[in-house]
């Protein structure tokens, strides 16, 4: 019997830094596959699992809907043929509907008698939930609505009282899930494990209830009013590469890190875009820029360009809503990986790879003044 646990969570909710501890802490001694689901131009930092024996298929052409009923039934059926694994985990792009993957892994379900749904997980960065749900509702809020589990990450950095809205916030979108409020460093792999398995009744039923309704209502069952014609959906050129692998130490004590947060009241950003029709596709919505470069960067420079583009107030680059790269430094002896999300970024040194790398993903980006801002003709 091969497990499947669907981890979803938006742009740099810390979906892969949970993975991370589930393989190191409570997966030991299993075959893992890892499928990633991406948005974006480029990946940044697929390979980082790889070094641990893990597959990852990364499927990397045509639309979001477009993989999800075409590329990732094929992809998802040929693994458990080719690997067998006892385990697969599906990271979804951090712009997915969680229902939608969901529904694709039931497809593949009906065939596959030795396939189980485990988990389907949402992860939810708890200081940024709040704008995201007001202006990203459409994607943020299925995740939320159909999921098992909700894990809230960076609740250290939370008091009690911003924990408790956001609770309230959470249970008007599921009022039975399973939530982890305790910080990842305080908790133990197998805890969170037990947790997300503790939610497989609810699983069940969600599944029941979509296999239930005709093809077009699913999107329309708890709060979704989306259209199910997004698998009509023409293609697009741009590759699927979301890249999720979030402040990889961002479950610690910011303040070990170069973080510049800023303690915005969320409520200053309602970006008020045009998503509360709720039948929009990923790629209409959000946008993509990336490019790999020879480009050299000193430290003063690169954190001018982050800071630009971590500003909250602006609008000079379209909204942005994460940024990872790793470039190498002017003066040749290093490299830099920085990884942002709105209102703060990390800088760390890092080892040398074949060449640079940027990918920059946001709403109404405005991809030319990116590229210039980080020098790129």
């Amino acid at each position: 019997m091969t497990k499947i646990d669907i981890i979803s969570g938006f742009l740099g909710a810390g979906k892969t830094t949970l993975i991370k501890k589930l393989i190191s802490e409570s997966f030991s001694g299993q075959k893992i596959v890892l499928i990633e689901n991406e948005f974006g131009e480029i990946g940044i930092d697929g390979g980082f699992l790889k070094d641990a024996g893990i597959n990852i298929t990364e499927m990397n052409s045509g639309c979001i809907c477009c993989s999800l009923v075409g590329d990732f039934k094929e992809a998802l059926t040929k693994v458990i043929e080719e690997y067998t694994p006892d385990r697969i985990i599906i990271e979804p792009s951090g712009v997915g509907k969680l229902s939608d993957v969901a529904k694709a892994v039931e497809r593949v379900n009906e065939k596959e008698t030795s396939v189980v749904i485990n988990s389907m997980v949402a992860v939810v960065d708890g200081t940024k939930a709040k704008m995201y749900m007001k202006n990203f509702g459409e994607f943020f809020n299925n995740q939320v609505e159909s999921a098992g589990t909700v894990i809230i990450s960076r609740t250290q950095n939370m008091n009690d009282e911003k924990l408790d809205a956001l609770m309230e916030k959470l249970r008007e979108h599921n009022k039975e899930a399973v939530i982890i409020t305790t910080p990842w460093d305080d908790i133990k792999g197998d805890q969170i494990l037990s947790a997300m398995e503790k939610g497989h009744t609810l699983v069940d039923s969600l599944l029941e209830e979509m296999k239930n309704l005709p093809e077009d209502e699913h999107e329309h069952h708890h709060h979704h009013d989306h259209d199910e014609d997004e698998h009509e959906h023409h293609h697009h050129d741009h590759d699927e590469d979301e890249h999720e692998h979030e402040h990889h130490h961002h479950d610690h004590d910011e303040d070990e890190h170069e973080h510049h947060h800023h303690d915005h009241d969320e409520d200053e950003h309602e970006h008020e875009h045009h998503h509360h029709h709720h039948h929009h596709h990923a790629d209409e919505v959000f946008q993509s820029w990336g490019v790999e470069t020879h480009h050299k960067f000193d430290r003063e420079r690169l954190e001018e360009i982050l800071k630009a583009l971590a500003d909250e107030d602006s609008r000079e680059y379209g909204i942005v809503l994460r940024a990872k790269g790793m470039v190498p430094a002017s003066d040749n002896k290093t490299w830099y990986e920085f990884d942002l999300t709105p209102g703060e970024y990390e800088i760390r040194e890092g080892s040398a790879d074949y060449t640079g790398r940027l990918c920059v993903i946001g709403a109404e980006l405005k991809e030319e003044k990116v590229s210039k801002l980080f020098g790129i003709s």
